[in-house]
């Protein structure tokens, strides 16, 4: 399955999934929305169901919404692709990396990446992201596939100054308003195929500085999830951001960074594409 979510941002979400040809489908007859509390059943939820037979979704000047809603928890792994450690001058680590992402950083797949004046390193992270489908706790890296609802692309924006420069953990760099840009679109893991075959790009004001593959990462999808389950329960609508190749801002030579304006475009193999500008945070 393919699954999309329309509206706007603090408003009600129309539900759709796309059919056979491409086309969305509104499913808010059969689930009222991709919520924690309705992922676990969306597979008999939509067992046999004939897709074509329901009604077109009316998507025409909506705004796309993340594919879920509101997770419950945002996670990251750090530092998950060798050559991107390399180019951060880092050791490859031994144990994934874990870090948190506040949740006001979740949006839409095309939302503002939003500027603050007290921001100076604002940087881009092209990750395959992974939304788990169910409770998972201690779960072997064999099964740990299984408990995964579908992928997406996420932009794992990031301000390195806050980051690496003021002490304390990562989350800090990573906790910004509208910095998990998620979307367009969920695919389930039986329709993706492999993850750890994917290729994953970024570019900025049309210039192609990101252009990796999955096959990169230090810790796969399963052993992240399984590795995960050993300190923390997962829940259904969790978001794991794997990890992103090398080419951000951070790691060129010299090193370069966002400014209002410029515009940010990136996409993952079989999962769609983001695109974003850098605005000036709204006065308040």
């Amino acid at each position: 399955m393919r699954l999309m979510r329309y509206g706007a941002r603090d408003g009600a979400k129309t539900p759709v999934v796309l059919d056979a040809g491409g086309q969305p489908r509104d499913v808010s007859a059969l689930v009222p929305d991709f919520t924690p509390e309705t992922i676990p059943t969306l597979r008999d939820v939509f067992k046999g169901v004939d897709l074509e037979g329901l009604p077109l979704a009316q998507t025409q000047g909506q705004r796309i919404a993340a594919p879920v809603s509101q997770p419950r928890n945002i996670w990251g792994v750090g530092l998950n692709y060798s050559d991107h450690a390399a180019e951060s001058g880092m050791e490859v680590p031994r144990e994934p990396i874990l870090f948190n992402k506040a949740s006001r950083t979740y949006c839409g797949p095309n939302d503002p990446l939003l500027y603050s004046k007290e921001m100076s390193k604002l940087d881009w992270e092209v990750e395959l992201g992974v939304v788990i489908g169910r409770t998972t706790l201690n779960v072997s890296r064999d099964q740990a596939l299984d408990h995964v609802l579908g992928y997406c692309v996420v932009n794992d924006v990031s301000e390195r100054a806050w980051q690496a420069e003021r002490g304390g953990q990562w989350v800090k760099g990573k906790s910004f308003p509208n910095f998990c840009p998620t979307g367009p679109v969920l695919v389930t893991g039986d329709e993706l195929g492999d993850p750890g075959k994917l290729s994953l790009w970024t570019e900025i004001n049309g210039e192609r500085l990101q252009d990796g593959s999955t096959e990169k990462m230090i810790f796969d999808v399963a052993t992240i999830i399984s590795y995960m389950s050993e300190f923390i329960q997962l829940e259904p609508g969790d978001l794991i951001c794997t990890g992103t190749p090398p080419g951000v801002g951070m790691g060129l030579k010299p090193q370069r960074y966002l400014s209002p304006g410029d515009r940010v475009r990136l996409g993952v193999q079989g999962l769609g594409e983001q695109e974003q500008v850098v605005e000036h945070l709204p006065a308040r």
